[in-house]
């Protein structure tokens, strides 16, 4: 006579149901924990996107309190102002002055400090101390120095040379602006680079060092390639915020002289807080978050091809 044992009643449903609840509560603990940067971006930065985007759609006065709908209007509007082209030039131009020269001289400097050379530690709270210094003091101070009897000019003048009035030259305005912000940022890149530098395994310079390849080509062939991923993201932050320079051209040029270093975000100041046309403003700034989302998204499709963690 054989006996069965039989199971628990309910055994592998109870088990299945205390998964559930685990993997229910596991959930909700993740939402709970990403509740408030969300509730802050949604806030902060979602609602005011899409605002934006809606108020582009208006020809909205501040002043008369009007607020017309016109639909893509303010788009047309702003594909015939002669003024918005230049802007956008003006814009790229600055672009395509800070990114390189910043990323060139931040990684310079960061494979210097990464000598461990005597004064290193100097060294790298001299060039970092702009990044904490208030941006609006750094540009009045600059602007000092880069005028026609400036200290510029009077250190120039020791050398037999005459330099121009910076900021009100068309020519030399806008790459004087480009040095200036350069130097205000260049150290947090910098520290960037050094982390990235200092995760390089030194064992591996070193036998390449062995086989006989020299400084240049372990730079080029193992330590670029080990902090590209470092180089892709101070690219995109760069990039992004070269689009987004205010402070700089407000309190030092103004735009001027002749517009030659106005740009976008400045453009858009102007509409809003000087013409009052909230509307066309909200077009420029449209304008702005689509030519940053291009050029991030472009940035971030491309890193296949020089981030080596990436490439399959």
């Amino acid at each position: 006579m054989s006996s069965t044992v039989e199971a628990p009643p309910g055994g592998p449903l109870r088990r299945r149901e205390r998964r559930n609840a685990y993997w229910l509560k596991d959930r909700l603990s993740g939402y709970v924990f990403i509740a408030p940067q969300f509730i802050g971006f949604l806030i902060f930065l979602g609602i005011p996107i899409v605002l934006v985007f809606w108020y582009s759609l208006f020809d909205w006065n501040i002043l008369r309190g009007t607020a017309p709908f016109v639909g893509f209007d303010n788009y047309t509007r702003m594909a015939q102002d002669p003024l918005a082209w230049q802007v956008l030039r003006n814009t790229f131009a600055f672009s395509l002055g800070l990114v390189p020269l910043n990323l060139g001289l931040a990684l310079l400097l960061a494979v210097l400090v990464d000598q461990k050379l005597p004064g290193t530690t100097v060294f790298r709270t001299l060039f970092f101390a702009p990044v904490v210094v208030s941006l609006v003091a750094w540009a009045v101070v600059w602007e000092f120095l880069l005028q026609a009897d400036g200290g510029i000019n009077s250190f120039l003048s020791l050398i037999g040379a005459d330099g121009p009035n910076w900021l009100r030259s068309t020519t030399w305005a806008m790459p004087s602006l480009v040095v200036v912000q350069v130097f205000k940022n260049v150290g947090l890149n910098m520290i960037l680079f050094l982390a990235a530098l200092q995760g390089v395994p030194s064992e591996i310079q070193e036998a390449a060092r062995v086989d006989g390849a020299g400084p240049f080509q372990i730079f080029r062939r193992i330590t670029l390639p080990m902090i590209a991923p470092m180089v892709m993201l101070v690219s995109i932050i760069t990039v992004i915020g070269s689009f987004q320079v205010f402070a700089t051209i407000a309190v030092m040029t103004g735009g001027g002289p002749g517009n030659s270093t106005n740009v976008l975000v400045y453009y858009v100041y102007q509409q809003a807080f000087r013409r009052f046309e909230a509307g066309y403003a909200s077009t420029g700034a449209v304008l702005l978050f689509v030519i940053v989302m291009i050029l991030t998204v472009i940035q971030w499709k491309l890193r296949k091809r020089w981030v080596f963690h990436e490439q399959s």
